[in-house]
């Protein structure tokens, strides 16, 4: 069962010194264990759901808005600045910077599909300043799982991928897919950015409905909401998340002494499982589940189990 629903008692917009303004909060116990949440998308924003896996006697829980969404400045939604010094590498600067801000030595990081590349990637490069890790929806966002998530599942959803390749010439319907829509999206034609938006979530509702009527997301109906979402993502993925392919997976004896709990739906479609698993494998102190009837999103069992996980690094310094 989740916690209640608690409101921040601070909050501010964080000066990056190249353009950008980073909206964060935080809530929770002010001198409870400092955990750090990295939403996914890229683009989702960090809404007040989050705050419910904590305990919040336990926790202080900082929560920011990645750069060029939510309430960050300037946003993908408005103004196509914001896809400006919006990098893996300028995230990861962020999180820093926000971390010495806050006067925070090390905290436990909690991230969701995009949000596990880029917890992976911090805890990579800064594991030192990483008490636990609890990902799920893990993610890498390599080559092959962007292959995956477009032609690979291509294949499995035919007519809908078609939908989405209509967006683009011929010539160009074998290659990049993200980046191809991510051109179209960043066009001075309001309406051919808004036709690859709707497009582009078409595509992302088809990964997220495994089964039954497809659901569509409220961002999938809201202008301006998919127009800002739909860059984020591709931008990112349109360039496999600006990192070197083993800008993870070649460094993960850094983060041997880190406790790890990784989770993954068996039916989550929106990458391949085999990703989540190599993670797993090279992590001496990582427990990896995989909970058979989730998809992309999670359950009630994995809410459950990311619950207990957090519950149990709670009282560890």
């Amino acid at each position: 069962m989740s916690y209640p629903l608690t409101e921040p008692f601070d909050s501010g917009l964080m000066d990056t010194l190249d353009g950008h303004q980073v909206y964060w909060e935080i809530c929770g116990n002010p001198k409870g264990k400092p955990a750090v949440v990295l939403h996914g998308g890229p683009g989702s924003g960090a809404s007040p759901w989050w705050r419910q896996f904590f305990d919040p006697d336990q926790y202080r829980v900082v929560l920011l808005d990645q750069r060029g969404c939510g309430r960050s400045l300037p946003n993908a939604c408005d103004d196509r600045t914001a896809m400006r010094d919006n990098t893996t590498a300028h995230l990861i600067a962020d999180l820093e910077q926000l971390r010495v801000e806050l006067e925070i030595d090390r905290w436990l990081v909690f991230g969701a599909s995009w949000g596990s590349t880029l917890g992976l990637a911090y805890a990579v490069q800064h594991a030192d300043r990483v008490s636990e890790l609890v990902l799920w929806a893990v993610v890498t966002t390599r080559a092959r799982d962007v292959q995956w998530v477009t032609h690979v599942m291509g294949d499995v959803y035919p007519e809908e991928f078609d939908r989405l390749l209509a967006q683009l010439p011929e010539a160009k319907r074998d290659g990049n897919i993200p980046a191809e829509i991510n051109t179209l999206l960043m066009s001075d034609d309001p309406h051919v950015a808004d036709q690859a938006a709707q497009a582009w979530c078409a595509w992302e509702d088809r990964l997220a409905t495994l089964s039954g009527p497809l659901q569509h997301h409220s961002r999938s109906s809201d202008p301006r909401r998919r127009l800002g979402f739909a860059r984020m993502v591709t931008h990112y993925f349109g360039n496999c998340a600006f990192l070197a392919d083993d800008a993870i997976t070649g460094h993960l004896d850094r983060l041997r002494g880190v406790p790890a709990y990784l989770l993954r739906g068996r039916l989550d479609i929106a990458s391949p499982l085999r990703s989540a698993y190599e993670i797993a494998q090279a992590l001496p102190h990582a427990r990896f589940d995989i909970v058979e009837a989730d998809a992309h999103g999670a359950g009630d069992d994995s809410v459950e189990r990311l619950i207990a996980a957090l519950d149990g690094y709670a009282g560890r310094d």
